[in-house]
Protein backbone atom coordinates (compact mmCIF):
# COMPACT_ATOMS: atom_id res chain seq x y z
CA UNK A 1 0.00 0.00 0.00
CA UNK A 2 2.95 2.70 0.84
CA UNK A 3 4.50 1.71 -2.62
CA UNK A 4 0.95 2.36 -4.31
CA UNK A 5 0.48 5.47 -2.79
CA UNK A 6 4.54 6.72 -3.16
CA UNK A 7 3.60 5.64 -7.18
CA UNK A 8 0.14 7.63 -7.29
CA UNK A 9 2.27 11.12 -5.78
CA UNK A 10 4.74 10.03 -8.45
CA UNK A 11 2.26 10.05 -10.94
CA UNK A 12 1.14 13.86 -10.10
CA UNK A 13 4.32 15.06 -9.62
CA UNK A 14 5.02 13.45 -13.52
CA UNK A 15 2.15 15.40 -14.48
CA UNK A 16 2.92 18.46 -13.31
CA UNK A 17 6.68 17.90 -14.85
CA UNK A 18 4.99 17.31 -18.73
CA UNK A 19 3.32 20.78 -17.90
CA UNK A 20 6.60 22.24 -18.67
CA UNK A 21 6.76 20.55 -22.43
CA UNK A 22 4.34 20.29 -24.12
CA UNK A 23 5.90 19.20 -27.23
CA UNK A 24 6.53 15.83 -25.09
CA UNK A 25 3.50 15.70 -24.41
CA UNK A 26 2.33 15.72 -28.24
CA UNK A 27 5.44 13.05 -28.66
CA UNK A 28 4.20 10.62 -26.27
CA UNK A 29 0.89 10.78 -28.19
CA UNK A 30 -1.55 13.09 -26.35
CA UNK A 31 -2.96 16.30 -27.05
CA UNK A 32 -2.85 18.29 -23.99
CA UNK A 33 -1.90 21.79 -24.65
CA UNK A 34 -1.66 20.63 -28.41
CA UNK A 35 -0.97 24.07 -29.36
CA UNK A 36 1.66 25.09 -27.18
CA UNK A 37 5.46 25.22 -27.53
CA UNK A 38 7.74 24.61 -25.08
CA UNK A 39 9.29 27.61 -23.04
CA UNK A 40 13.06 26.77 -23.68
CA UNK A 41 14.67 30.28 -22.51
CA UNK A 42 17.16 30.23 -19.19
CA UNK A 43 14.69 31.51 -16.84
CA UNK A 44 12.01 28.38 -17.41
CA UNK A 45 15.32 26.35 -16.81
CA UNK A 46 15.30 27.63 -13.35
CA UNK A 47 12.52 26.78 -12.61
CA UNK A 48 11.87 23.53 -13.60
CA UNK A 49 15.04 22.88 -11.52
CA UNK A 50 13.67 25.26 -8.47
CA UNK A 51 10.49 22.78 -9.26
CA UNK A 52 12.71 19.33 -9.12
CA UNK A 53 14.29 20.46 -5.90
CA UNK A 54 11.07 20.99 -4.15
CA UNK A 55 9.78 17.97 -5.10
CA UNK A 56 12.46 15.74 -4.06
CA UNK A 57 12.37 17.75 -0.89
CA UNK A 58 8.46 17.05 -0.67
CA UNK A 59 9.18 13.17 -1.25
CA UNK A 60 12.08 13.13 1.32
CA UNK A 61 9.73 14.62 4.00
CA UNK A 62 5.98 12.33 3.43
CA UNK A 63 7.27 9.51 2.45
CA UNK A 64 9.78 7.09 4.28
CA UNK A 65 11.92 4.50 1.95
CA UNK A 66 12.57 1.85 3.91
CA UNK A 67 8.36 1.00 3.71
CA UNK A 68 8.74 0.57 0.06
CA UNK A 69 8.90 -2.62 -1.87
CA UNK A 70 11.85 -2.86 -4.52
CA UNK A 71 10.34 -1.18 -6.95
CA UNK A 72 9.29 1.46 -4.76
CA UNK A 73 12.96 1.88 -3.69
CA UNK A 74 13.94 2.01 -7.46
CA UNK A 75 11.61 4.93 -7.88
CA UNK A 76 12.69 6.59 -4.88
CA UNK A 77 16.14 6.20 -6.22
CA UNK A 78 15.84 7.45 -9.44
CA UNK A 79 13.54 10.42 -8.72
CA UNK A 80 16.33 11.06 -6.10
CA UNK A 81 19.11 10.81 -9.12
CA UNK A 82 17.51 12.88 -11.82
CA UNK A 83 17.57 15.52 -9.16
CA UNK A 84 21.13 15.26 -8.93
CA UNK A 85 21.65 14.83 -12.66
CA UNK A 86 20.36 17.95 -13.65
CA UNK A 87 22.18 19.95 -10.49
CA UNK A 88 25.33 18.92 -12.01
CA UNK A 89 24.52 20.29 -15.23
CA UNK A 90 24.04 23.66 -13.69
CA UNK A 91 27.28 25.02 -14.25
CA UNK A 92 27.52 23.94 -17.89
CA UNK A 93 24.31 24.85 -19.03
CA UNK A 94 25.62 26.88 -21.88
CA UNK A 95 28.75 24.28 -22.85
CA UNK A 96 25.57 22.79 -25.08
CA UNK A 97 25.99 23.78 -28.24
CA UNK A 98 22.27 24.73 -29.31
CA UNK A 99 22.56 25.06 -33.18
CA UNK A 100 24.09 22.25 -35.83
CA UNK A 101 23.50 18.55 -35.18
CA UNK A 102 19.84 17.40 -34.24
CA UNK A 103 19.14 21.25 -33.28
CA UNK A 104 15.97 23.36 -32.88
CA UNK A 105 16.47 24.71 -36.91
CA UNK A 106 15.03 21.06 -37.58
CA UNK A 107 13.93 19.81 -34.04
CA UNK A 108 10.64 21.53 -34.44
CA UNK A 109 10.10 20.91 -38.52
CA UNK A 110 10.16 17.03 -37.65
CA UNK A 111 7.90 17.34 -34.12
CA UNK A 112 5.44 19.22 -36.56
CA UNK A 113 5.99 16.92 -39.28
CA UNK A 114 6.01 13.37 -37.54
CA UNK A 115 4.14 13.61 -34.51
CA UNK A 116 1.53 16.78 -34.68
CA UNK A 117 -1.61 14.21 -35.37
CA UNK A 118 -4.22 15.91 -37.39
CA UNK A 119 -7.31 14.44 -37.25
CA UNK A 120 -9.79 17.21 -36.70
CA UNK A 121 -10.05 21.03 -37.47
CA UNK A 122 -8.89 21.84 -34.18
CA UNK A 123 -5.91 19.42 -34.22
CA UNK A 124 -5.08 21.60 -37.15
CA UNK A 125 -5.66 24.81 -35.02
CA UNK A 126 -3.27 23.41 -32.94
CA UNK A 127 -1.15 22.81 -35.53
CA UNK A 128 -1.33 26.39 -36.55
CA UNK A 129 -0.94 28.09 -33.33
CA UNK A 130 2.07 26.04 -33.08
CA UNK A 131 3.37 28.04 -36.28
CA UNK A 132 2.42 31.08 -34.93
CA UNK A 133 4.57 30.94 -31.80
CA UNK A 134 7.17 29.07 -32.98
CA UNK A 135 9.38 32.90 -33.89
CA UNK A 136 9.17 33.19 -30.12
CA UNK A 137 10.22 29.68 -29.15
CA UNK A 138 13.06 29.33 -31.87
CA UNK A 139 14.51 33.11 -30.99
CA UNK A 140 14.78 31.93 -27.03
CA UNK A 141 17.27 29.27 -28.62
CA UNK A 142 19.05 32.21 -30.27
CA UNK A 143 19.08 34.08 -27.36
CA UNK A 144 20.86 31.06 -25.44
CA UNK A 145 23.35 30.69 -28.35
CA UNK A 146 24.37 34.13 -28.16
CA UNK A 147 24.58 34.40 -24.54
CA UNK A 148 27.32 30.89 -24.56
CA UNK A 149 28.90 33.20 -27.57
CA UNK A 150 29.46 35.60 -25.10
CA UNK A 151 30.73 33.54 -22.83
CA UNK A 152 33.56 32.52 -25.33
CA UNK A 153 31.46 29.15 -26.24
CA UNK A 154 30.89 28.60 -29.99
CA UNK A 155 29.83 25.22 -31.64
CA UNK A 156 32.73 23.54 -34.67
CA UNK A 157 32.38 25.62 -37.54
CA UNK A 158 30.84 22.77 -39.55
CA UNK A 159 28.14 22.73 -37.23
CA UNK A 160 27.65 26.16 -38.19
CA UNK A 161 27.85 25.30 -41.93
CA UNK A 162 25.42 22.52 -41.63
CA UNK A 163 22.66 24.48 -39.28
CA UNK A 164 22.99 26.73 -42.02
CA UNK A 165 22.71 23.89 -44.73
CA UNK A 166 19.29 22.90 -42.98
CA UNK A 167 17.57 26.07 -42.51
CA UNK A 168 18.24 27.01 -46.46
CA UNK A 169 16.28 23.02 -46.56
CA UNK A 170 13.57 23.71 -44.20
CA UNK A 171 12.73 27.88 -46.12
CA UNK A 172 13.34 26.20 -49.53
CA UNK A 173 9.85 26.01 -51.52
CA UNK A 174 6.47 27.51 -51.49
CA UNK A 175 5.26 29.33 -49.48
CA UNK A 176 8.20 31.14 -48.63
CA UNK A 177 9.22 30.67 -52.49
CA UNK A 178 7.90 30.44 -55.59
CA UNK A 179 8.92 27.21 -56.91
CA UNK A 180 8.46 23.80 -55.14
CA UNK A 181 6.76 23.25 -52.13
CA UNK A 182 8.55 23.43 -48.42
CA UNK A 183 8.68 19.75 -46.13
CA UNK A 184 6.62 22.37 -43.87
CA UNK A 185 4.07 22.99 -46.59
CA UNK A 186 3.99 19.66 -48.37
CA UNK A 187 2.95 18.29 -44.42
CA UNK A 188 0.04 21.17 -44.17
CA UNK A 189 -0.94 20.67 -47.56
CA UNK A 190 -1.27 16.59 -46.97
CA UNK A 191 -2.75 16.82 -43.61
CA UNK A 192 -5.55 19.48 -44.68
CA UNK A 193 -5.89 17.49 -47.75
CA UNK A 194 -7.04 13.85 -45.34
CA UNK A 195 -9.47 16.14 -43.19
CA UNK A 196 -11.35 17.05 -46.43
CA UNK A 197 -11.09 13.45 -47.91
CA UNK A 198 -12.95 12.09 -44.23
CA UNK A 199 -15.19 14.51 -44.31
CA UNK A 200 -13.61 15.78 -41.23
CA UNK A 201 -13.18 19.86 -43.03
CA UNK A 202 -15.19 21.33 -45.31
CA UNK A 203 -13.97 23.14 -48.55
CA UNK A 204 -14.56 26.40 -46.97
CA UNK A 205 -12.97 25.22 -43.63
CA UNK A 206 -9.77 24.08 -45.36
CA UNK A 207 -9.33 26.95 -47.41
CA UNK A 208 -9.14 29.15 -44.02
CA UNK A 209 -6.87 27.06 -42.27
CA UNK A 210 -4.72 26.65 -44.91
CA UNK A 211 -4.38 30.65 -45.20
CA UNK A 212 -3.99 30.82 -41.68
CA UNK A 213 -1.10 28.58 -41.95
CA UNK A 214 0.29 30.65 -44.80
CA UNK A 215 0.48 33.60 -42.78
CA UNK A 216 2.13 31.87 -39.56
CA UNK A 217 4.35 30.42 -41.64
CA UNK A 218 5.26 33.64 -43.25
CA UNK A 219 4.77 36.30 -40.30
CA UNK A 220 5.92 34.22 -37.80
CA UNK A 221 8.03 30.79 -38.67
CA UNK A 222 10.62 32.20 -41.94
CA UNK A 223 11.63 35.33 -39.86
CA UNK A 224 12.90 33.36 -36.67
CA UNK A 225 14.45 31.40 -39.69
CA UNK A 226 16.05 34.39 -41.32
CA UNK A 227 17.70 36.27 -38.30
CA UNK A 228 18.66 32.40 -36.75
CA UNK A 229 20.85 32.68 -40.78
CA UNK A 230 21.89 35.92 -40.31
CA UNK A 231 23.09 35.64 -36.81
CA UNK A 232 25.12 32.15 -37.61
CA UNK A 233 26.63 33.33 -40.96
CA UNK A 234 28.00 36.30 -39.44
CA UNK A 235 29.31 34.22 -36.32
CA UNK A 236 30.55 31.92 -38.71
CA UNK A 237 33.80 34.33 -38.83
CA UNK A 238 34.18 34.23 -35.21
CA UNK A 239 34.80 30.34 -35.01
CA UNK A 240 37.84 28.90 -35.41
CA UNK A 241 38.59 26.25 -38.85
CA UNK A 242 39.75 23.62 -36.60
CA UNK A 243 37.53 22.24 -34.61
CA UNK A 244 38.03 21.73 -30.91
CA UNK A 245 36.85 19.43 -27.61
CA UNK A 246 35.49 20.19 -24.86
CA UNK A 247 39.06 20.84 -22.97
CA UNK A 248 39.20 24.19 -24.94
CA UNK A 249 35.85 25.25 -23.61
CA UNK A 250 35.85 27.21 -20.04
CA UNK A 251 36.44 25.03 -17.45
CA UNK A 252 36.17 22.44 -20.39
CA UNK A 253 37.86 19.22 -18.25
CA UNK A 254 35.02 19.97 -15.59
CA UNK A 255 32.66 19.85 -18.21
CA UNK A 256 33.72 17.10 -20.13
CA UNK A 257 33.67 15.01 -16.69
CA UNK A 258 30.56 15.96 -16.02
CA UNK A 259 29.48 14.62 -19.98
CA UNK A 260 30.92 11.41 -19.09
CA UNK A 261 29.10 10.92 -15.55
CA UNK A 262 25.78 11.45 -17.42
CA UNK A 263 26.24 9.43 -20.21
CA UNK A 264 27.52 5.98 -18.71
CA UNK A 265 26.67 6.68 -15.39
CA UNK A 266 29.30 5.73 -13.82
CA UNK A 267 32.44 7.56 -12.34
CA UNK A 268 35.41 6.44 -15.29
CA UNK A 269 37.73 8.95 -15.81
CA UNK A 270 38.77 9.65 -19.58
CA UNK A 271 41.92 7.97 -19.28
CA UNK A 272 40.22 4.73 -17.80
CA UNK A 273 37.89 4.62 -21.05
CA UNK A 274 40.25 5.19 -23.35
CA UNK A 275 42.57 2.92 -22.00
CA UNK A 276 39.71 0.35 -22.10
CA UNK A 277 38.73 1.52 -25.60
CA UNK A 278 42.30 0.94 -26.88
CA UNK A 279 41.97 -3.03 -25.24
CA UNK A 280 38.82 -3.49 -27.13
CA UNK A 281 39.56 -2.44 -30.38
CA UNK A 282 42.54 -4.84 -30.13
CA UNK A 283 40.32 -7.51 -28.81
CA UNK A 284 37.73 -7.30 -31.39
CA UNK A 285 40.89 -6.90 -34.31
CA UNK A 286 41.30 -10.64 -33.61
CA UNK A 287 37.99 -11.91 -34.53
CA UNK A 288 37.87 -9.73 -37.40
CA UNK A 289 41.29 -11.47 -39.14
CA UNK A 290 39.53 -14.63 -38.43
CA UNK A 291 36.72 -13.42 -40.35
CA UNK A 292 39.56 -12.51 -43.07
CA UNK A 293 41.10 -16.21 -43.15
CA UNK A 294 37.64 -17.57 -42.95
CA UNK A 295 36.87 -15.90 -46.43
CA UNK A 296 40.48 -16.25 -48.24
CA UNK A 297 41.01 -12.94 -48.41
CA UNK A 298 44.88 -12.41 -48.81
CA UNK A 299 46.45 -8.90 -47.34
CA UNK A 300 46.40 -6.84 -44.10
CA UNK A 301 43.51 -6.32 -41.88
CA UNK A 302 43.85 -2.73 -42.98
CA UNK A 303 43.67 -3.71 -46.50
CA UNK A 304 40.46 -6.28 -45.81
CA UNK A 305 38.77 -2.60 -44.51
CA UNK A 306 39.66 -0.90 -47.79
CA UNK A 307 38.25 -3.92 -49.70
CA UNK A 308 35.08 -3.69 -48.02
CA UNK A 309 34.81 -0.17 -48.16
CA UNK A 310 35.21 -0.24 -52.18
CA UNK A 311 33.98 -3.14 -53.33
CA UNK A 312 30.33 -3.01 -54.92
CA UNK A 313 29.09 -6.08 -53.61
CA UNK A 314 28.17 -4.02 -50.31
CA UNK A 315 26.06 -1.47 -51.24
CA UNK A 316 22.25 -0.86 -53.46
CA UNK A 317 23.00 1.66 -56.22
CA UNK A 318 22.56 5.16 -55.16
CA UNK A 319 18.92 4.94 -57.04
CA UNK A 320 15.62 5.96 -55.40
CA UNK A 321 15.17 1.44 -56.10
CA UNK A 322 18.41 1.10 -54.24
CA UNK A 323 17.02 3.03 -51.53
CA UNK A 324 13.79 0.48 -51.55
CA UNK A 325 15.77 -2.14 -51.68
CA UNK A 326 17.80 -1.50 -48.56
CA UNK A 327 14.41 -0.41 -46.59
CA UNK A 328 12.90 -3.92 -48.07
CA UNK A 329 15.97 -6.06 -46.69
CA UNK A 330 15.84 -4.42 -43.13
CA UNK A 331 11.99 -5.22 -42.80
CA UNK A 332 12.75 -9.43 -44.00
CA UNK A 333 15.72 -9.15 -41.24
CA UNK A 334 13.37 -7.73 -38.51
CA UNK A 335 10.80 -10.30 -39.67
CA UNK A 336 12.71 -13.05 -39.06
CA UNK A 337 14.22 -12.69 -35.69
CA UNK A 338 10.39 -11.12 -34.65
CA UNK A 339 9.83 -14.87 -34.78
CA UNK A 340 12.84 -16.07 -32.65
CA UNK A 341 12.32 -13.56 -29.77
CA UNK A 342 9.97 -15.95 -27.59
CA UNK A 343 12.93 -17.93 -26.98
CA UNK A 344 14.48 -15.17 -25.27
CA UNK A 345 12.39 -13.17 -23.87
CA UNK A 346 9.22 -13.54 -21.22
CA UNK A 347 8.51 -10.08 -21.63
CA UNK A 348 7.33 -8.76 -25.60
CA UNK A 349 6.76 -5.65 -27.18
CA UNK A 350 3.23 -5.33 -28.44
CA UNK A 351 4.38 -2.33 -30.50
CA UNK A 352 4.36 -2.06 -34.38
CA UNK A 353 7.73 -1.20 -35.85
CA UNK A 354 8.57 0.35 -39.50
CA UNK A 355 11.48 1.12 -41.57
CA UNK A 356 11.86 4.66 -42.94
CA UNK A 357 14.15 6.99 -44.37
CA UNK A 358 15.10 10.02 -42.67
CA UNK A 359 13.49 13.07 -44.56
CA UNK A 360 15.13 15.15 -46.63
CA UNK A 361 15.17 18.42 -44.83
CA UNK A 362 17.33 16.60 -41.96
CA UNK A 363 19.08 13.17 -44.02
CA UNK A 364 23.08 13.62 -43.66
CA UNK A 365 25.28 12.09 -45.80
CA UNK A 366 26.77 9.11 -43.74
CA UNK A 367 24.20 10.02 -40.94
CA UNK A 368 23.79 7.28 -38.03
CA UNK A 369 20.90 5.18 -38.03
CA UNK A 370 18.53 6.20 -35.36
CA UNK A 371 15.18 4.90 -33.77
CA UNK A 372 11.72 7.51 -33.31
CA UNK A 373 9.43 5.40 -30.21
CA UNK A 374 6.22 4.90 -31.42
CA UNK A 375 2.96 5.26 -28.53
CA UNK A 376 2.59 3.53 -25.72
CA UNK A 377 -0.79 3.04 -27.47
CA UNK A 378 0.55 1.89 -30.55
CA UNK A 379 -1.63 4.58 -32.33
CA UNK A 380 1.83 5.32 -33.91
CA UNK A 381 4.52 2.97 -34.18
CA UNK A 382 8.11 3.27 -33.63
CA UNK A 383 10.58 3.85 -36.28
CA UNK A 384 13.85 2.85 -37.39
CA UNK A 385 15.30 5.45 -39.43
CA UNK A 386 18.03 5.08 -41.88
CA UNK A 387 20.16 8.04 -43.91
CA UNK A 388 20.18 6.92 -47.42
CA UNK A 389 20.80 10.23 -49.46
CA UNK A 390 24.45 8.49 -50.22
CA UNK A 391 24.24 4.79 -50.67
CA UNK A 392 27.88 4.28 -50.59
CA UNK A 393 27.41 5.31 -46.66
CA UNK A 394 25.16 2.70 -46.38
CA UNK A 395 26.83 -0.70 -46.19
CA UNK A 396 24.22 -3.44 -47.16
CA UNK A 397 26.69 -5.76 -44.81
CA UNK A 398 26.25 -3.79 -41.91
CA UNK A 399 22.24 -4.24 -41.97
CA UNK A 400 21.69 -7.05 -39.93
CA UNK A 401 23.56 -5.51 -37.36
CA UNK A 402 21.52 -1.80 -37.37
CA UNK A 403 18.43 -4.07 -37.53
CA UNK A 404 19.17 -5.41 -34.89
CA UNK A 405 20.13 -2.76 -32.65
CA UNK A 406 17.41 0.03 -33.82
CA UNK A 407 14.94 -2.62 -34.45
CA UNK A 408 14.71 -5.88 -32.78
CA UNK A 409 16.10 -7.17 -30.22
CA UNK A 410 17.69 -3.65 -29.92
CA UNK A 411 15.95 0.01 -29.56
CA UNK A 412 12.65 -1.03 -30.46
CA UNK A 413 11.73 -4.16 -28.02
CA UNK A 414 13.51 -1.98 -25.33
CA UNK A 415 11.56 0.55 -25.41
CA UNK A 416 8.31 -0.57 -26.28
CA UNK A 417 8.60 -2.84 -23.52
CA UNK A 418 9.56 0.36 -21.52
CA UNK A 419 6.63 2.00 -22.71
CA UNK A 420 3.92 -1.17 -21.79
CA UNK A 421 5.08 -2.06 -18.08
CA UNK A 422 2.41 -1.44 -15.94
CA UNK A 423 2.76 -0.92 -12.28
CA UNK A 424 5.38 1.55 -12.19
CA UNK A 425 5.27 5.49 -12.55
CA UNK A 426 5.19 6.87 -15.56
CA UNK A 427 8.08 8.81 -15.34
CA UNK A 428 9.86 5.05 -15.21
CA UNK A 429 8.34 4.27 -18.62
CA UNK A 430 9.48 7.31 -20.09
CA UNK A 431 12.52 8.55 -19.49
CA UNK A 432 15.97 6.85 -20.36
CA UNK A 433 19.48 6.38 -19.45
CA UNK A 434 22.13 6.42 -22.83
CA UNK A 435 24.39 4.00 -21.29
CA UNK A 436 20.96 1.51 -20.40
CA UNK A 437 19.53 1.93 -23.88
CA UNK A 438 22.69 2.19 -26.12
CA UNK A 439 24.35 -0.29 -24.47
CA UNK A 440 21.35 -2.48 -25.05
CA UNK A 441 20.94 -1.97 -28.52
CA UNK A 442 24.93 -2.97 -28.84
CA UNK A 443 24.35 -6.08 -26.56
CA UNK A 444 21.07 -6.45 -28.91
CA UNK A 445 23.71 -6.50 -32.03
CA UNK A 446 25.80 -9.41 -30.44
CA UNK A 447 22.14 -11.28 -29.19
CA UNK A 448 21.38 -11.38 -32.59
CA UNK A 449 24.59 -13.69 -33.45
CA UNK A 450 23.10 -15.56 -30.37
CA UNK A 451 20.09 -15.96 -32.18
CA UNK A 452 21.18 -17.36 -35.22
CA UNK A 453 21.55 -14.29 -37.34
CA UNK A 454 24.50 -13.29 -39.16
CA UNK A 455 25.17 -16.25 -41.49
CA UNK A 456 27.39 -14.39 -44.06
CA UNK A 457 30.77 -14.16 -42.73
CA UNK A 458 30.62 -10.73 -44.50
CA UNK A 459 27.20 -10.09 -42.02
CA UNK A 460 29.24 -11.16 -39.42
CA UNK A 461 32.20 -9.27 -40.18
CA UNK A 462 29.47 -5.78 -40.45
CA UNK A 463 28.64 -6.96 -36.68
CA UNK A 464 32.09 -6.90 -35.65
CA UNK A 465 32.19 -3.90 -37.99
CA UNK A 466 29.61 -2.01 -35.67
CA UNK A 467 31.41 -2.93 -32.33
CA UNK A 468 35.05 -2.06 -32.79
CA UNK A 469 33.10 1.29 -34.04
CA UNK A 470 31.73 1.75 -30.55
CA UNK A 471 35.18 1.05 -29.16
CA UNK A 472 36.90 2.77 -31.03
CA UNK A 473 34.41 5.91 -30.23
CA UNK A 474 35.51 5.25 -26.58
CA UNK A 475 38.85 6.27 -27.90
CA UNK A 476 38.19 8.80 -30.16
CA UNK A 477 35.95 10.77 -28.19
CA UNK A 478 38.29 10.70 -25.10
CA UNK A 479 41.18 11.57 -27.70
CA UNK A 480 39.06 14.88 -28.72
CA UNK A 481 37.90 16.14 -25.55
CA UNK A 482 40.51 15.35 -22.98
CA UNK A 483 43.67 14.76 -25.00
CA UNK A 484 43.23 17.43 -27.90
CA UNK A 485 43.31 15.55 -31.24
CA UNK A 486 42.10 16.89 -33.86
CA UNK A 487 39.12 16.00 -36.45
CA UNK A 488 41.81 14.59 -38.94
CA UNK A 489 43.67 12.84 -36.26
CA UNK A 490 40.85 11.00 -35.14
CA UNK A 491 39.03 10.54 -39.08
CA UNK A 492 42.85 8.86 -39.76
CA UNK A 493 42.43 6.89 -36.60
CA UNK A 494 38.96 5.47 -37.17
CA UNK A 495 39.92 4.48 -40.71
CA UNK A 496 42.93 2.44 -39.28
CA UNK A 497 40.90 1.05 -37.27
CA UNK A 498 37.69 -0.27 -38.44
CA UNK A 499 36.29 -1.06 -42.29
CA UNK A 500 33.25 2.01 -41.87
CA UNK A 501 32.89 4.07 -45.02
CA UNK A 502 34.61 7.59 -45.02
CA UNK A 503 31.83 9.44 -45.45
CA UNK A 504 30.27 7.69 -42.77
CA UNK A 505 33.35 8.16 -40.20
CA UNK A 506 33.26 11.87 -41.09
CA UNK A 507 29.88 12.32 -40.17
CA UNK A 508 30.49 10.41 -37.08
CA UNK A 509 33.36 12.40 -35.72
CA UNK A 510 32.02 15.56 -36.28
CA UNK A 511 29.10 13.75 -34.28
CA UNK A 512 31.49 13.14 -31.43
CA UNK A 513 32.70 16.87 -31.37
CA UNK A 514 28.96 18.15 -30.98
CA UNK A 515 28.20 15.98 -28.18
CA UNK A 516 30.75 15.42 -25.51
CA UNK A 517 30.65 11.75 -23.93
CA UNK A 518 27.41 10.43 -25.77
CA UNK A 519 29.68 8.44 -27.97
CA UNK A 520 31.32 6.53 -24.90
CA UNK A 521 27.82 5.45 -23.84
CA UNK A 522 27.13 2.13 -26.28
CA UNK A 523 30.50 0.44 -25.54
CA UNK A 524 30.32 1.08 -21.59
CA UNK A 525 26.89 -0.16 -21.36
CA UNK A 526 26.77 -3.09 -23.07
CA UNK A 527 30.24 -4.19 -21.06
CA UNK A 528 28.53 -3.49 -18.25
CA UNK A 529 25.34 -5.93 -19.16
CA UNK A 530 27.52 -8.59 -20.28
CA UNK A 531 29.55 -8.95 -16.97
CA UNK A 532 26.38 -9.26 -15.06
CA UNK A 533 25.16 -11.84 -17.42
CA UNK A 534 28.53 -13.63 -16.90
CA UNK A 535 27.94 -13.03 -13.15
CA UNK A 536 24.64 -14.46 -13.24
CA UNK A 537 25.88 -17.41 -15.56
CA UNK A 538 28.93 -18.05 -13.14
CA UNK A 539 26.63 -18.60 -10.00
CA UNK A 540 23.39 -20.01 -10.97
CA UNK A 541 25.28 -22.45 -13.78
CA UNK A 542 22.47 -25.15 -15.64
CA UNK A 543 19.88 -22.82 -13.95
CA UNK A 544 20.63 -20.07 -15.01
CA UNK A 545 17.33 -18.65 -17.58
CA UNK A 546 18.54 -16.33 -20.68
CA UNK A 547 14.87 -15.58 -21.01
CA UNK A 548 15.01 -14.45 -17.41
CA UNK A 549 17.81 -12.55 -17.02
CA UNK A 550 16.34 -10.19 -19.99
CA UNK A 551 13.50 -10.15 -18.18
CA UNK A 552 15.44 -8.81 -15.39
CA UNK A 553 17.48 -6.28 -17.00
CA UNK A 554 14.35 -4.75 -18.98
CA UNK A 555 11.16 -5.28 -16.28
CA UNK A 556 12.08 -2.09 -14.60
CA UNK A 557 12.17 0.27 -17.81
CA UNK A 558 15.99 2.02 -18.04
CA UNK A 559 17.76 2.38 -14.91
CA UNK A 560 21.68 3.90 -14.02
CA UNK A 561 24.44 0.68 -14.32
CA UNK A 562 24.38 0.79 -10.28
CA UNK A 563 21.38 0.35 -9.91
CA UNK A 564 20.87 -2.26 -12.79
CA UNK A 565 23.70 -3.74 -11.41
CA UNK A 566 22.17 -4.09 -7.55
CA UNK A 567 18.67 -5.71 -9.44
CA UNK A 568 20.72 -8.21 -10.88
CA UNK A 569 22.38 -9.58 -7.86
CA UNK A 570 19.55 -9.48 -5.93
CA UNK A 571 18.28 -11.39 -8.52
CA UNK A 572 20.96 -13.87 -8.67
CA UNK A 573 20.47 -14.34 -4.90
CA UNK A 574 16.93 -15.29 -4.99
CA UNK A 575 17.38 -17.78 -7.82
CA UNK A 576 20.28 -20.03 -6.12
Amino acid sequence: MATLDFHAWLDDEFEEELGFSPLTQTRLGRKAEYGELDDVSETAQDLQLAWRRQSVAEMQSRFDREHLDEEGKLSWDLWEFILQREQAQVPFRRHRYIFGRNGPQTGLPNSLINYQDVNSVSDMEAYISRLTQSRRYLLQYLERAKLAAADGIRAPHFDYDQAIREIVRVTSGAPFESEGDSAIWTDISEKLSSLTERGLASKAERDVLEERARTALLSEFQPAYDEILAWLQADRENVSAVATGASALPDGDAYYAERLSYMTTLELTAQEIHTLGIAEVARIQTEMEGIKRQVGFQGSLQAFFSFMREDDRFYYPNTDAGRTAYIEQAEAILSEVKAKLPDYFGLLPKAGLQVKRVEAFREVPGGAAHYARGTADGSRPGTFYAHLVDMRAAAVNRLENLSYHEGLPGHHLQISIQQELQGLPMFRTVRGYTAFSEGWGLYAELLGKEMGGYQDPYADMGRLSGEIWRAVRLVVDTAIHSLGWTEERAVEYALQNSPRPEASVRSEVRRYFNNPGQATAYKIGMLEILEYRSRAKDVLGDSFDIRAFHDIVLGSGPLPMALLESKVERWIDASR
